[in-house]
């Protein structure tokens, strides 16, 4: 192509226009002089402008190629999120939550119709399609307000728990009107907020909201000014009355391995005197603990962050990963008697304020795998008598709860699902600062949006009739209360012509199996390698010491 063609080619053409426009505004303002034709300089000046820009930037190929009109492509880009959201999404297949999950949150919040009309959108015949056997008798409605004991044989100050309580999130990734809103409809509802790993913040307690109160290895409200445990600055906290658990986050599904991450864009001057570190860089907590090593050495810390509280139930939190260092805390809760009064267990698909890719999409067992591993893994110790699990990842409805405690759960969280309550809209800018409700930034200007004592009651909302729901499909199973809830009762479609029950897809163990010596190829490998005082495998540990 000849050059003096190029400025007439759909490359070219807007460059072009605006350039020619530029001159014929110029040349009538000469003539005619008028605000209009100063107006037009101004603009096409601008554009034009723009435009030889573009063509001598080396940033982006597109706008060397496509001055001016490669923008579009930008401006596409950016709003195609709410595009999709607004206006591609179907009802039930939007990520990570759906159309329909997310709207039942919002109803319940704003206690507003949350029924539906016409018959179930899910295609009943498509594998991985899950339901809860009915009885032919079904049961009066039960009260709503389900609890559960925690604390086992060690714990002198036992808890009792909603069966629905607010997951892990930090100050510093959630506003401070955020955390008021959440603690308030916490002490509204009479449920537990989790703290996260991020520090118990004047906000965690301004409400009198229950506290589970979370330290991860960054130690974050427990530390010395090295970053290491510090014994009474820990105390301080855990003996507060509002405190009621402990728990030592040992790693989250989200992002198992990599520790906590909190962008320094989110590191405000109240978040870095909370947490005890220094402005302008990412907050990360290290990937792992520095108060112990091994598996004996996990649940001494256990054991001192029980007394340390006063005997306050205390327990941890963690992500399934390689088997057998699971089992080999199993092994050393045996060795030494020493046992955690809860263990939480956190799903691959849980949710975080920002994580590296890999670590989001490829790293970690999924909630319903782990869950089940660990509750088997405590039946084969004897051990699933004393200590209660607690479930998170993705739940929001009654069905999701009612499916974590068929696999083992004892109680459930949910984190996401409490930020819809107090606004979220699924804009997944948690991570910049820029969230557009309120809910995940330390922006004044932006955390305004939330007005808490508009969004308090919607927590206690979406709790109290999410577990109402909750109450009917445990009555029409014919149980009269969640605990009845077994794996039998829960069926998974497998193909068009086949279903499974749970009890089928997630055998249980018999209690002390472990102990007796297992054939169960879930465990028997894993089992053998686990040992209590490291967390490696035998093999590798015993192989150095061999040569």
């Amino acid at each position: 192509m000849q050059p003096w063609f190029l400025p007439f080619t759909p490359r070219y053409i807007c460059l072009t226009l605006a350039t020619a426009l530029l001159v014929l505004c110029a040349v009538g303002d000469l003539v005619h002089p008028s605000f209009w034709w100063v107006a037009g300089v101004v603009l096409f000046g601008a554009l034009t402008g723009l435009g030889f820009y573009d063509l001598m930037q080396t940033r982006h190929a597109v706008l060397r190629s496509y001055p001016i009109s490669a923008h579009l492509r930008f401006i596409l880009e950016t709003i195609r999120p709410e595009m999709r959201q607004y206006f591609f999404e179907d009802e039930k297949h939007g990520t990570p939550f759906s159309r329909d999950r997310r709207a039942v949150v919002y109803q319940r919040a704003k206690a507003e119709l949350d029924k539906r009309p016409f018959g179930t959108q899910y295609e009943t015949y498509e594998a991985g399609f899950e339901w809860l056997h009915h009885s032919i008798a079904p049961r009066p409605l039960a009260d709503p307000d389900f609890r559960v004991g925690i604390g086992g044989p060690d714990c002198t100050r036992p808890y009792a728990a909603s069966i629905f309580n607010i997951s892990a999130m930090s100050f510093g990734a959630l506003s401070r009107n955020a955390i008021l809103a959440l603690n308030q409809g916490a002490a509204m509802g009479r449920f537990a907020h989790d703290t996260g790993e991020g520090g118990l913040s004047p906000y965690h307690l301004r409400n009198g909201g229950d506290i589970i109160w979370e330290i991860g290895s960054g130690y974050f409200g427990a530390r010395t000014p090295e970053g290491a445990f510090s014994a009474e600055r820990f105390a301080e906290n855990a003996t507060l009355p509002q405190v009621k658990m402990v728990e030592l986050k040992l790693s989250q599904g989200a992002k198992p391995g990599h520790g906590g991450v909190l962008p320094a864009a989110k590191v405000s001057p109240e978040v870095a005197r909370i947490r005890g570190v220094p402005m302008g860089r990412d907050c990360i907590s290290p990937s792992g603990h520095s108060g112990f090593s091994t598996p004996i050495g996990l649940l001494q810390f256990v054991a001192e962050m029980r007394r340390l509280s006063g005997g306050k139930p205390a327990g941890f939190k963690l992500c399934i990963g390689h088997r057998w260092e699971f089992l080999a805390i199993c092994k050393a809760m045996v060795e030494t008697g020493l046992y955690p009064d809860f263990i939480v267990v956190d799903g691959k698909e849980g949710g975080t304020g920002a994580a590296p890719l890999e670590f989001m999409d490829h790293i970690g067992a999924p909630m319903r795998d782990g869950l089940n591993f660990v509750h088997n893994a405590l039946i084969g110790i004897n051990a699933r008598d004393r200590i209660r699990i607690g479930a998170a990842g993705k739940i929001v409805t009654s069905f999701d709860i009612a499916r974590a405690l068929a696999l083992g759960a004892d109680w459930c969280n949910a984190a996401r699902g409490f930020m819809f309550a107090v606004g979220c809209i699924q804009s997944q800018s948690c991570h910049t600062d820029r969230c557009p409700t309120g809910v995940a930034t330390q922006d004044p200007t932006r955390q305004r949006a939330l007005v808490v004592a508009d969004k308090a009651p919607r927590v206690r909302n979406f709790h109290d009739h999410t577990l109402e729901a909750l109450a009917e499909l445990i009555a029409a199973a014919g149980l009269s209360h969640p605990s009845e809830i077994r794996p039998e009762h829960v069926f998974r479609r497998i193909s068009a012509h086949e279903v499974a029950s749970f009890a089928t897809l997630y055998p249980t163990l018999h209690p002390g199996e472990l102990l007796d010596g297992t054939t169960d190829a879930r465990f028997r490998e894993a089992w053998a390698l686990a040992r209590p005082d490291s967390f490696a495998p035998a093999a590798e540990v015993s192989a150095p010491l061999a040569a």
